[in-house]
């Protein structure tokens, strides 16, 4: 086996989204640091069985919301009438 081309193996400390803390060993960071999660297990809907919880940190969910509030989706009959009247247009030419 190479010598220096691994990465170093060490402990760290885990931090979950409720404050549970775990050490398990990783390469991330140095021996000894700490990991904070935004999404663990316990706060993904896709583990959790569908409870949503969602964590935003960095405000994009709210500049989302704010950009799109006066987005209006249209109903199935506007579009189906803008399209047999763009089709009579072609016709009559």
């Amino acid at each position: 086996m190479k010598k220096k081309i691994h990465p170093d193996y060490h402990e760290i400390e885990v931090v979950m989204t409720d404050g549970t803390k775990f050490k398990t060993k990783s390469t991330w960071g140095k021996k000894g640091d700490v990991l904070n999660l935004d999404i663990d297990p316990k706060s993904h809907p896709a583990w959790s069985g569908g409870e949503r919880k969602i964590v935003d940190t960095q405000g994009q969910i709210s500049k989302f919301a704010q950009k799109y509030k006066t987005y209006k989706k249209s109903s199935s009959n506007e579009v189906k009438d803008n399209n047999s009247q763009s089709k009579s247009k072609k016709d009559n030419k």
